[in-house]
Order: C-alpha cells, then structure tokens, then sequence
C-alpha cells in the first residue's frame, strides 16, 4: 500500500515515515500543502496522512481541496494527525472530508489499526483477514497462512514486497490486479523498482501458493489474478 505522509516537521515526519515502512507501507513525504495538492494531482496513494499546522495551506484547506473532483486521489482515505485537540477543529477536519482525527502523541499500533480500518473501507473489506481458496492473510497481525485439506493452517513465509504484491491480489480477486498498480504499491520516490520486478515477485509467489492449489495467472497487456487451480478462467 502507498500512503502520502504530509507534515512540515522534519523531525515527527521522520518517525512516523519509519514507522510506516517497517509495517511494510511505501510511504512519501512531503512538507506542505501546495505540494501535496500539486502531487496528489497525478499520483495515486492508497492513503494520505495529513497534519493540519502546515505553513501557508493548512491540512484543512488541503483535505477540502483533496476531495474535489478533478483530484486523482479525490476518494482517497485521508487521516488527520495533528497536536490540535480542540473539539471545533476535530468536527471542521471530518465535515471538510477527513475519514478519521488522531490527537498527538499518538501511539503507532493505533495509528497502524486506523490505517487498517480506513484502507478496509476504501476496499470494501469487512475483515482484517483476505481470503481466496485456502489462503488467508490476516493484516492486522501479518500473517499468511494457507489451510491443508485436514483445515491444519500452514504458515506461509512472505517479504515485505510480497505480502504488498499478495494484499493487492487479494483484495481484487477474483478479478485480476493491474501491473501498473502492483508497481505504485511497491515503490515510493526513493525507491527505483522496474516493471520487471513486479513479475519477479509474481514468480515467487507462484512458489509459494501452487503447493495448496491457487494458481497465478498473467493477463496480458494488464496483470494478474488469483485463480484456483481446475477453475481457471478462460
């Protein structure tokens, strides 16, 4: 998943970016709001995190600005986390288009579960735990397992770039999950990753997922989907 982290202070955005990434996000940083506006014209992000004491553009105006229609990224779960706790500026964050107000000092498990829910609900998953077939990913925990004949839960060992190559397959199946969007989930601006490596992940999981029968098919000219091997789509 691919958050957009907006926050003028060098020192907090550094903590919480690291944060992020050790819980296997691709996280970007910008410092004010005129450039968050200016990127979120063009890229896409799963999430924006967004503190409202910015110079000149508060997280207010940016989170209204965000949720215009000629934005990208206009139906884009947005959290506001901010040292502001006043109750005017908490009703003003969420009427303006904000899905979610956290206070600091925050404490990163609960800014990790908020992240969770907000990203289920841009998804339309109920559950912390994606399933196909015998597969089960438990995102709250990051765990992957997939469950023998017997209902016995064999864990399945996965990277960090896999288990993002895996959530998005599994949130889109049973239809297939575009290349172009597998790549903006592994990579943020410091990071260089090839379409090439999309399919070199693809390949490793191919590994990992036909011993329980789930297969991995290339669509050409787009992606890939997750299918159960013996009802292979055609």
């Amino acid at each position: 998943m691919r958050l957009l982290l907006v926050e003028d202070d060098v020192m907090v955005a550094s903590g919480i970016k690291l944060g992020l990434t050790n819980a296997g996000y691709a996280v970007d940083w910008v410092g004010s709001g005129e450039r968050a506006e200016e990127v979120l014209r063009t890229e896409v992000f799963d999430a924006a995190i967004i503190d409202i004491g910015l110079p000149n553009m508060d997280g207010l105006e940016l989170t209204k600005r965000l949720r215009r229609p000629d934005m990208a990224n206009s139906a884009m779960p947005v959290l506001i986390l901010t040292a502001r706790d006043a109750l005017q500026d908490r009703v003003q964050g969420l009427d303006l288009g904000a899905d979610d107000y956290m206070v600091k000092p925050y404490e990163l498990p609960e800014l990790l579960a908020r992240l969770r829910a907000l990203l289920r609900r841009s998804q339309a998953a109920t559950s912390a735990v994606l399933a196909f077939g015998p597969i089960e990913l438990d995102t709250a925990n990051r765990r992957a397992t997939a469950r023998k004949d017997t209902g016995e839960a064999v864990p399945i060992e996965l990277g960090p770039r896999e288990w993002t190559v895996m959530e998005y397959l599994l949130i889109n199946a049973p239809k297939p999950a575009s290349k172009e969007k597998l790549l903006q989930a592994l990579t943020g601006w410091d990071k260089e990753i090839t379409p090439n490596a999309v399919e070199v992940y693809i390949s490793r999981l191919r590994g990992k997922l036909e011993p329980y029968g789930v297969a991995l098919r290339s669509i050409r000219g787009f992606g890939y989907r997750l299918e159960l091997r013996g009802q292979e789509q055609q």
